[in-house]
Order: structure tokens, then C-alpha cells, then sequence
């Protein structure tokens, strides 16, 4: 983007740091006054004889009228989050939801309830309550402030008032019913968004591929060299003409180890896990797609019985009146957040390989 050089041209004062030029990118909807901080912190093992698992602390500020404390500060299971994103796409299925860490890690990466693990899935938790805080919509949601305030035995009596499981089944029926059928009548704007995201899902897979490759070479690269400084240094103590020699390539390996690990570090906590949320992003906007496709394909199927003269036309018209709102509200709330999302990605890609541009550069230097 030519507009990145630009900025640093006509100002030599200024820093030349990549990641400077990126704090100078403001969202033109960036929230001035927040008035909702999340903290999600403090992560605690259970032990009990049927389970294991860990609690975090969620730690909320607010100056919202609607909330009765300005404080709240409660302890949330991964199973509460996976509940609240099941919650929000109920009430907002045209919505963009953002992604929680799977529930089991890839195998070789890290174990489960290692430190490594539980800080991986802290990090992704807080930006996930976060993301939901900062968006226009979903911060209004009702069982997001539940579970931000509600003391766990409030949380699940609540969680006990969900739908039944025949309605839910029947929604599930529906739902496969009306995506076989297709849509004949899908706006323009949403077929581009549709290939838009094909691209974009095969694009995010195979970096996110990469980069686990990379940082497998790098650690595999860094095991070795651990291996191979110590030994010079014990090569040293047999070779005296060549000891100075051979002490100084073991003090120049055990440089580079450390400038590998710290590289390693980089990548684990600044590009595997943007990637892999985009991955999951990618899934959750085709869903998103294939919901909207779907409230539209139930109008046409209406609009077709209608043409059909099968069934009364006074039912039918209140009917389709009332899908064809559902479908206005559908199509402009995804259109809003599809802007969003989009800036959002852009923003984050653009920091993400900025950021992994200077530590390569700081590494090779090193």
C-alpha cells in the first residue's frame, strides 16, 4: 500500500517502524468511550471424581446504566463460552461470531492442561469476550451480560431455559430442508461475498499450514543447536591450540539458540493464533452465508406455493410479508458486519506480517 510509505515521507522526524506506521490507522468507527472492559485472567484447576477442568476469572468494568454494579467479577469454564456463542448464534444468526479456541488442540503441539495450553486458551478467551464487547450489536445481548454477571449457580439455572431439544431438532430439519432446496433469488452481493470467502478459506489454510511448518523446522533447527554448542565447548578442552576458537563458535551458537527461541516465541504468540482465528473465521462466515441462504430459500419456497395457489392466499401473503422482513433484517445485518469484519481482517493481517517482517529482521541481525 503506497499510502503506508507515504505517511513517513513527508515527516523525518517520525519513526520508520512498520508497526508505527500501523498505530497511525484509525477505524473511522472506532468506539471514542468505551464503557466496557473484560479482563479474563487467573486460571484455576478442578478435580473432581468425574472431570477435569480449568475455571477462569472474568473480570468485567462498566459504566453502563443497564448494569446494576460498576464491578463484576465471576469464574467461567470453557463450556460457559461455548455456551454463550451458541446463545448469540441463536439470536443473531446473521451476525458474525467470533471464534473460540477448539476445544482439543492439534496432538504434538502442546498437552492439554500444560501451562502453555491453559495461557494459549486464556488469550484467545479474552479476545474472544472482547471482540464481542467492541461490537455494536452483540455487546447489547442479554445472556452476554448474564454471563458476564451472573454467580455460577444463576448461570446455569439460566442455562436450563434454553430451547427444547424437539425444537431445536426441528430448526436442524428445517435448516437442512431449505439448503437442499437452494436459492434462486440470492443478490448479487452475496454470491461475491460467497467466492469472496472460498478464496479467502483456501488462502488462510494454506498459511496456516506454513507457518505451523516454519515454526516446526525453527524448533526442530533449535534443538539441534542446543545439542551442538556444549559440544565445541568440550571440544575445547581437548584441543589447546584451538580452544579460544572453539569457545568462541560455542558463545556464537549459544547466541543464535537464544535468537531462535525468541523468534519461536514470536511466532507462537503473534502468527499461529491470528491465522488459525482467521481459519475459524472462514468456517463461521460461510455458516453465516449458508444461514442467510436459508431464510431466503423458505421466503422463495412460500413465494412458489403462493404462485401455486396450493394453500390459502390471506395466510400466505401475512406470511411471506413477514419472511420478507426477516430477510431485509438478515441481508443488512450481514452486509454492516461483513464492512466490519473485513477492516477488522485487513487491519489484523496488515499488523500480524508487519510484526513478523521486524522479527525476522531483529533475528537475522541477532
Amino acid at each position: 500500500d503506497t499510502s503506508l510509505t507515504e505517511v513517513n515521507s513527508f515527516s523525518p522526524s517520525m519513526p520508520i517502524s512498520p508497526s508505527s506506521m500501523i498505530n497511525q490507522y484509525k477505524f473511522e468507527d472506532e468506539p471514542e468511550l468505551r464503557d466496557l472492559f473484560i479482563t479474563v485472567d487467573d486460571p484455576e484447576s478442578h478435580i473432581t471424581a468425574i472431570e477435569t477442568f480449568i475455571t477462569y476469572r472474568v473480570v468485567t468494568k462498566t459504566s453502563r446504566g443497564e448494569f446494576d454494579s460498576s464491578e463484576y467479577e465471576v469464574r467461567r469454564r470453557y463450556q460457559d463460552f461455548l455456551w454463550l456463542k451458541s446463545k448469540l448464534e441463536e439470536a443473531h444468526p446473521t451476525l458474525i461470531i467470533p471464534p473460540l479456541p477448539e476445544k482439543f488442540i492439534m496432538k504434538g503441539m502442546v498437552e492439554r492442561f500444560s501451562d502453555e495450553f491453559i495461557e494459549t486458551r486464556r488469550k484467545a478467551l479474552h479476545k474472544f469476550l472482547n471482540r464481542i464487547a467492541d461490537h455494536p450489536t452483540l455487546t447489547f445481548n442479554e445472556d452476554f451480560k448474564i454471563f458476564l454477571t451472573a454467580q455460577a449457580w444463576e448461570l446455569s439455572s439460566h442455562k436450563k431455559q434454553g430451547p427444547s431439544l424437539l425444537s431445536r431438532m426441528g430448526q436442524t430439519v428445517r435448516a437442512v430442508a431449505s439448503s437442499v432446496r437452494g436459492v434462486k433469488n440470492r443478490p448479487e452481493m452475496f454470491t461475491e461475498m460467497n467466492d469472496y470467502m472460498e478464496t479467502f478459506s483456501q488462502k488462510i489454510n494454506v498459511l496456516d499450514k506454513i507457518a505451523h511448518r516454519i515454526y516446526k523446522e525453527e524448533r526442530e533447527y533449535f534443538n539441534e543447536m542446543k545439542e551442538y554448542g556444549p559440544i565445541h565447548t568440550l571440544w575445547s578442552a581437548s584441543e589447546e591450540d584451538i580452544a579460544d576458537s572453539l569457545k568462541g563458535v560455542a558463545s556464537c551458537i549459544d547466541k543464535c539458540c537464544k535468537a531462535t527461541e525468541k523468534q519461536m516465541a514470536g511466532l507462537s504468540e503473534n502468527l499461529l493464533p491470528i491465522l488459525h482465528e482467521y481459519v475459524l473465521y472462514s468456517e463461521i462466515l460461510m455458516g453465516v452465508l449458508k444461514r442467510r441462504d436459508q431464510i431466503q430459500g423458505e421466503l422463495d419456497s412460500k413465494v412458489d406455493a403462493l404462485a401455486n395457489k396450493k394453500t390459502e392466499k390471506d395466510l400466505f401473503s401475512e406470511e411471506i410479508g413477514k419472511l420478507e422482513d426477516k430477510v431485509e433484517c438478515a441481508n443488512n445485518a450481514l452486509k454492516a458486519d461483513w464492512d466490519r469484519w473485513k477492516q477488522n481482517m485487513q487491519c489484523d493481517m496488515r499488523s500480524t506480517f508487519t510484526n513478523v517482517a521486524e522479527n525476522n529482521l531483529r533475528y537475522y541481525e541477532e
